[in-house]
């Protein structure tokens, strides 16, 4: 079974019900429209020349067009290659020289960062096509006489390149079994509705708007509502819309589901905070989070302002979701809470030989998973691959996060304490990151704290941290070292505190600590 199966039964159970709707007026598909479309749009692509395992890069932004065009690749059984409309020649470079793809489709915007690429990194480019393009052949073409055979579950569907915050970006394999796993775990997990309406404002060359949130909408039956951008503005208009406001009568009920990233709904507080009429968040059913660290602080004051408790989760690019809070039991701010159905889990010891040693209960240690949610490996990449899993004792391979974390020996919640390369050594002590990121940001005036290692003769490595204010003059750096001395050990205490105007961060807000400069 693929996602294909479960997309033909939405299409034989809700032939008439919307599935995906774009920002204009008429821009709304029905499963039986939406099913029509992806099969013309792949018969299409393979009058293209494209076919089984090979590669089409999609280098656009958030179009009914492009969704179309990226079910239709993963249709044909080729494999999908979804990419940052914001990546700039050099990066783009690195990617089309590793994934050699036959076809690029792409949008204006795109096609302008493409000419300055050298000749010799597309050079298996054999065609551009544009969504435009693309838009005007299936309005023209008739419906496919036949297709090629489905993918098989084991089949390759997306190459999905890594952020790339400690060098360059690694293209990690997911087939059909894996994403069907994670969507088959969040269908269960958050207990998602045909009627349900997702407010997609998250990039579609992202694993968490792509995989978590567009596929698993349309597995669900549900209606997708995709935009272009975010813009904290239009979201909370959405948001707290009464019901019946739509032009479009295929959509006349508002948003019950919104997926974000912790920038996201920082943003979306104050411009919640400017709204008059909030009726519309009794409509709402979930708002979750992840991508980056969710503070407490702006847990406590969305549910303060909204009624809402964000469901904080845990995934990876080479691992869809792994961890959740729950949908129906407590959700504990600062944790991602615990496994999704089929996950499984193990905290070790990072220095220890495999099979790894399992860290204490309640220990810090490195975050392994192991489930079928986890990808095949890293695109033409063998030894970055072996590196990147150990064999257990009981014979399963468990994925290297790299992310160090603690189980709650009581409640099973997960704690992140930051990547495993971020770990500071202080005279030989311990010091997580995260954990003195989370004291800096309980200040009054720190907006944004970031933490990182810097070398010292006597002590190897000291704690650093860059702050951005709320109001940078008015902010008491000696308050807030007192603050510090209070919260934590003395060798947790960072040794020097810069103030920025912002942090360096991609574009899913993922913090890239290797650009922070003093």
């Amino acid at each position: 079974m693929t996602l294909f199966d479960l997309l033909a039964i939405r299409r034989r159970e809700r032939p008439g019900a919307p599935a995906l709707a774009g920002e204009g007026p008429g821009e709304l598909l029905t499963y039986a429209e939406l099913w029509a479309r992806l099969e013309r749009a792949a018969a299409g692509l393979a009058s293209r020349g494209l076919g089984r395992g090979d590669r089409v890069v999609f280098l656009a932004g958030n179009r009914l067009e492009l969704a179309v065009a990226l079910l239709a690749a993963l249709r044909l059984g080729a494999l999908a290659v979804p990419v940052n409309l914001a990546y700039r020649p050099r990066e783009l470079a690195h990617l089309l020289a590793d994934s050699e793809p036959r076809l690029l489709v792409t949008e204006a915007e795109g096609a302008d960062a493409l000419h300055e690429v050298p000749p010799e990194s597309r050079a298996s480019v054999e065609a551009v096509v544009t969504l435009d393009e693309l838009g005007r052949d299936l309005r023209n073409a008739a419906a496919p006489a036949s297709l090629p055979a489905p993918p098989d579950g084991g089949d390759p569907a997306f190459l999905v390149y890594t952020s790339g915050t400690t060098g360059a970006s690694k293209g990690a394999v997911l087939t059909h079994d894996n994403l069907l796993a994670t969507v088959t775990g969040l269908l269960a997990a958050w207990a998602w509705r045909p009627d349900d309406v997702l407010l997609l404002t998250l990039p579609l060359f992202h694993v968490h708007g792509l995989v978590v949130g567009f596929l698993t909408a349309l597995a669900a039956g549900a209606r997708v509502e995709l935009r272009r951008r975010f813009d904290a503005e239009a979201v909370a208009a959405e948001l707290t819309a009464p019901d019946g406001d739509s032009r479009d009568p295929g959509r006349a009920d508002g948003p019950t589901l919104f997926f974000g990233v912790p920038t996201m709904y920082v943003r979306l507080l104050d411009a919640l905070g400017r709204a008059e009429d909030r009726s519309g968040l009794r409509r709402m059913r979930l708002f979750a989070s992840g991508s980056a660290p969710l503070a407490p602080e702006t847990f406590h004051a969305f549910r303060e302002a909204t009624g809402h408790e964000i469901l904080e989760r845990y995934g990876m690019s080479e691992t869809g979701m792994n961890l959740s809070n729950p949908y129906a039991g407590p959700r504990r701010p600062g944790t991602v809470g615990v496994p999704l159905p089929g996950v499984s889990i193990r905290i070790v010891d990072p220095e220890s030989a495999p099979p790894c040693t399992d860290a204490g209960p309640g220990e810090a240690g490195e975050l392994l998973v192991s489930g079928p949610n986890v990808f095949a490996g890293y695109w033409r990449a063998p030894e970055k691959t072996a590196a990147s899993f150990v064999p257990g004792a009981d014979g399963r391979r468990w994925f290297r996060t790299g992310d160090l974390a603690r189980r709650d020996p009581e409640t099973g919640h997960v704690t992140l304490l930051g990547r495993r390369h971020e770990l500071l050594i202080r005279g030989g002590l311990n010091v997580y990151p995260r954990e003195v990121e989370e004291v800096l940001e309980r200040f009054a005036g720190v907006a944004e704290a970031a933490v990182a290692a810097r070398p010292d003769p006597e002590w190897g490595e000291v704690p650093v941290a860059w702050l951005v204010a709320d109001t940078p003059d008015a902010l008491d750096l000696e308050a807030l070292l007192v603050h510090c001395r209070h919260e934590l050990a003395p060798f947790k205490v960072p040794a020097e505190f810069h103030l920025v105007a912002g942090l360096p961060r991609n574009a899913l807000g993922k913090l890239q600590k290797h650009l922070l400069e003093p």
